[in-house]
C-alpha cells in the first residue's frame, strides 16, 4: 500500500477555481471505519457552498478535501468491522464534511455504517449519484412525512439532485406523484421517473395547479427541494393537515397559512447524523433499501450529460451553479 495519495484539495475558500491537486498521505482506517478506494464521487449543492465559504463552519480539516457522495472499492478494514470485507464494492454519502475527509482523492476512510453494499447494476458512477440525495428524499419522504400507498404528492424540481429521486421512491411505496418542471424536455424525463402528471410552473400558479389537478383539494404531501420563496407556495399547494418537507429553509416566511390549514412541516438535514455521529447506521440502513429499489427495477439516477473526472471538480462546481444541469453531476475516481 502506498503512502501518499492524489486528492483535490479546496486552497482557500472561494470560486471553483480554488481547487488543486496535491500529494497528500493516505488515511488509516481506525475503529469502525473503511478504507475505500475511490472510483466516483459526485457534487451536490452543500459542496459549492463549503468550497464557496457560504458553511466552511462544516468545512473538513485541511487539506480540505470535498466530495460527500463515493462508490468504491474497500481496500482496508478497521478494527470492530464486521459489515464489510477487503474487495466489497461500496456506496454512501460518508465524508467531505467537518470532521472527515472526502472523496475527491485516491482514497477516502469511511464509518462502516454509512455505506451499503454498492447495487451490481449500476456503474461506479451511478452509484455514487445516489447516497446524499436518496437519504434526503427518503428521510422527507418516508422517516417524517410517513408516506402511504394511495397518497397523493407533489415534488417540486422533479428532475433535480432530490427530486428525481424523490419522484421515484413516493412513486415506488404507491403514491400518485405530481411534480414541476420548467419544460416539455423536463416533463419527459420526469414523466419516466414515474410521475402522473407534470406541472409547468412557468405557466401555472400553484392556486392554477391545485384547481386543476386536485379539484381544489391540495396534495397530501408536498415536498419542497427548492427553498427560498418556494416553500410559501409549498403551502398552498398542501391539502388541509397535510405535511410539506423541506431541504433548504433557509428564508424568513410567513407561516400563518399553515396555521389556516393546519399543516405540519418538517425540515431535513440530511448531513446532521454525520456531523454529530449519531443514528450514522439509519443511513446505511437506507441506502440498503435503496438497493432493493434499484434491483427491482423502480430507481435509477438521473445522470447529467457533461460527465468529468476529479481532477475537472472546478468545471463540475461550475456547472452546478449554473443551474443548468439536469440531474447528478458526477466525477470518476482517478485512474490506478
Amino acid at each position: 500500500m502506498k503512502q501518499t495519495m492524489r486528492a483535490m484539495v479546496v486552497r482557500e475558500f472561494g470560486v471553483p477555481e480554488v481547487f488543486e491537486e496535491r500529494e497528500i498521505p493516505v488515511p488509516v482506517a481506525g475503529r469502525g471505519e473503511v478504507l475505500v478506494r475511490v472510483r466516483a464521487t459526485s457534487v451536490n449543492p452543500v459542496d459549492t457552498k463549503i468550497r464557496s465559504g457560504m458553511l466552511k463552519v462544516i468545512a473538513p480539516p485541511e487539506p480540505v478535501v470535498l466530495g460527500c457522495d463515493v462508490s468504491g472499492e474497500v481496500v482496508a478494514v478497521g478494527e470492530g468491522v464486521e459489515s464489510f470485507r477487503v474487495g466489497d464494492e461500496v456506496y454512501g454519502c460518508a465524508g467531505g464534511v467537518k470532521g472527515i475527509a472526502g472523496a475527491l482523492a485516491e482514497y477516502m476512510v469511511a464509518d462502516a455504517l454509512l455505506l451499503a453494499p454498492k447495487p451490481p447494476s449500476l456503474t461506479w458512477e451511478e452509484a455514487a449519484a445516489l447516497p446524499l440525495v436518496t437519504i434526503t428524499a427518503w428521510e422527507g419522504l418516508v422517516d417524517r412525512a410517513g408516506l402511504r400507498a394511495g397518497q397523493t404528492v407533489l415534488v417540486h424540481a422533479g428532475t433535480g439532485g432530490v427530486g428525481h429521486v424523490a419522484v421515484q421512491i413516493a412513486a415506488a411505496l404507491g403514491a400518485r406523484v405530481w411534480t414541476t418542471v420548467s419544460g416539455p424536455e423536463k416533463a419527459a424525463l420526469a414523466a419516466g421517473l414515474g410521475a402522473v402528471k407534470t406541472i409547468n410552473y412557468r405557466e401555472q400558479t400553484p392556486e392554477e395547479y391545485v384547481a386543476a389537478e386536485t379539484g381544489g383539494a391540495g396534495f397530501e404531501i408536498v415536498m419542497d427541494t427548492v427553498g427560498g420563496e418556494n416553500i410559501a407556495r409549498c403551502f398552498t399547494a398542501a391539502s388541509f393537515s397535510g405535511t410539506v418537507v423541506s431541504i433548504s429553509t433557509r428564508a424568513t416566511v410567513d407561516l400563518s397559512p399553515m396555521h389556516a390549514k393546519g399543516l405540519t412541516l418538517h425540515v431535513v438535514f440530511m448531513l446532521l447524523n454525520m456531523l454529530h455521529d449519531r443514528g450514522r447506521e439509519r443511513h446505511g440502513a437506507i441506502l440498503k433499501e435503496a438497493s432493493a429499489l434499484v434491483a427491482a427495477g423502480k430507481l435509477r439516477p438521473l445522470i447529467e450529460g457533461r460527465r468529468f473526472a476529479v481532477a475537472d471538480v472546478a468545471a463540475a462546481h461550475a456547472l452546478l451553479e449554473s443551474g443548468t444541469a439536469t440531474g447528478k453531476i458526477v466525477l470518476s475516481g482517478y485512474p490506478d
